[in-house]
């Protein structure tokens, strides 16, 4: 394997693979996940000026994606391939 492609792998398909998913799958998941943290995020920044709104809104979301892959991680086919915590 020459080392452009070694490098091409390492960057985009090696982590998906070890998974057991597609560059695109891992991508899509990885996305959404993301999108949901950047919301609770936005909605901690307004809890700070306004106590008052988004009084759980992050802490939901954390519990809810914590489930989700720990769920994710149980279901997969080598679990131990899966890392203890994800961000």
């Amino acid at each position: 394997m020459s080392r452009k492609a070694s490098s091409w792998d390492k960057l985009f398909v090696a982590h998906p693979r070890t998974l057991g998913m597609s560059w695109a799958g891992h991508g899509a998941g990885a996305v959404a996940i993301g999108c949901r943290m950047i919301g609770a995020g936005a909605a901690c920044l307004v809890h700070a000026v306004v106590p008052g709104w988004f009084t759980e809104t992050a802490g939901r979301t954390v519990m809810s994606l914590h489930r989700h892959m720990t769920q994710r991680r149980a279901g997969a086919s080598d679990p131990q391939a899966w890392p203890e915590y994800e961000i």
